[in-house]
């Protein structure tokens, strides 16, 4: 089974995540694919399999040398992102793609075009997989499911390739910011590891974002319109003020590398009372700090025209793992070598946004983040490349390998 045949066969099930339910996972169809995964693993006969009630799988393809090398493992997660439903997908392999425009769903006329996204000529030549238009395709993180489970069968098939210790683990709702949440790092039990959660080939990750999230509270007083003069708050022009005095360029549309910035995701609202909720990122841990402390300051200035009627929740969500990586960059040394003997050129370049392997790496497990290959994330316009999963499966069993000759 290839790791295409695999893909093809995981997107089937709709494991988009919800933040609202305050459940683990989060959604009861993470539940079953979970299931359904351990009973791939179970057949193809690895050892050491668990699935906890919260939908964290683990198992292990034993060592085939009597050489005492670290444990390795590779983790990615089963859900997709809520900001599109993933339900009912229908991927489509477009052969040796040409460069021109894809055409996804010419009833609604939804094109991927290489004018609105140019990195598709990255791939000409090579043969896509993409959606129908309707729904997102599920690469992230189905792809890196696919490879992990199709470089072990590989490993199986081939004894000669030797290799230590290696568990898999996966994981429900990272797109919600709680993959690691409840990954029991014990009992996993690897001295490293490697999300395979990235993008494009090459890339290997191992800064992310600084994050915080910032809900802003303001109260207004509701007095009717007629006769409101010197009477009405209007909480919804206040927060408007708000607003206006973060800067106007430190947003996710103005920014870029390892610039930060503050977005404002939500707003609801009525004279009454209005939440803004914003999240806050940077790579930097010193103005990561002075941000949440701007949020603060601007709460307090705006109480001194309307007392009292501002607050503020702001709660960090994960760190940059460069600090916990950096001590032990020889992870990042074997992934890079891996690459290599793949043939695929190493980019090492900093994650805007987070990775289940930030919260792990600052639970203990060192967890740098691999490219699966997908593109154009959590929307209807995304695609994968075959040869790019070919490669990071091919990625996997090199680190195996490196790791098991050392």
């Amino acid at each position: 089974m290839t790791v295409v045949d695999r893909f093809l066969d995981f997107v089937k099930f709709d494991t988009q995540s919800d933040e609202e339910t305050n459940l683990t996972p989060s959604t009861p169809g993470q539940m079953v694919f979970v299931k359904y995964l351990k009973g791939v693993v179970e057949e193809m006969g690895l050892e050491e399999i668990s699935l906890d009630e919260n939908g964290y799988l683990f198992a292990t393809l034993p060592s085939n040398i009597e050489a005492d090398v670290p444990v390795i493992g590779f983790i990615a997660h089963i859900d997709t992102s809520p900001d599109m439903s993933g339900k009912n997908v229908k991927p489509r392999i477009v052969k040796d793609y040409n460069g021109l425009d894809i055409v996804l769903n010419e009833e609604e006329d939804v094109v991927l075009s290489p004018e609105q996204f140019p990195e598709l000529l990255n791939y000409l030549g090579q043969d896509l997989i993409v959606t129908d238009g309707t729904t997102l395709l599920g690469a992230d993180d189905k792809a890196g499911v696919a490879e992990i489970l199709a470089a072990v069968a590989y490993l199986q098939e081939h004894p000669e390739i030797k290799h230590g210790k290696i568990r898999i683990g996966f994981n429900p709702d990272e797109e919600i910011g709680l993959g690691a949440h409840k990954f029991d790092v014990e009992k996993f039990g690897c001295d490293f590891a490697y999300t395979m959660d990235g993008g494009a080939i090459g890339e290997l990750e191992y800064e992310n974002f600084n994050a915080a999230s910032a809900k802003v509270t303001i109260k207004g007083r509701n007095v009717h319109p007629g006769y409101a003069k010197h009477k009405m708050i209007n909480s919804i022009r206040v927060a408007n003020s708000f607003i206006t005095m973060l800067p106007r360029w430190e947003t996710p549309e103005h920014t870029e590398g390892y610039e930060g910035f503050y977005h404002l995701v939500g707003i609801n609202g009525s004279v009454e009372e209005t939440t803004l909720n914003y999240i806050i990122r940077d790579h930097d841990r010193d103005r990561f700090e002075r941000r949440k402390r701007e949020i603060e300051h601007l709460v307090n200035k705006t109480n001194t025209e309307y007392p009292g009627c501002c607050t503020v929740e702001i709660k960090d969500q994960y760190y940059n793992m460069k600090e916990k990586i950096e001590p032990v960059i020889h992870v990042i040394e074997i992934a890079e070598q891996a690459m290599r003997d793949a043939g695929v050129t190493p980019k090492v370049q900093p994650i805007r946004g987070g990775t289940d392997g930030a919260q792990l790496s600052f639970k203990g497990l060192p967890c740098p983040n691999i490219f699966a290959g997908g593109e154009n994330f959590h929307g209807r316009f995304e695609y994968v490349s075959i040869r790019s999963m070919e490669k990071a499966t091919e990625v996997i069993v090199n680190i195996c390998k490196i790791v098991g000759e050392a």
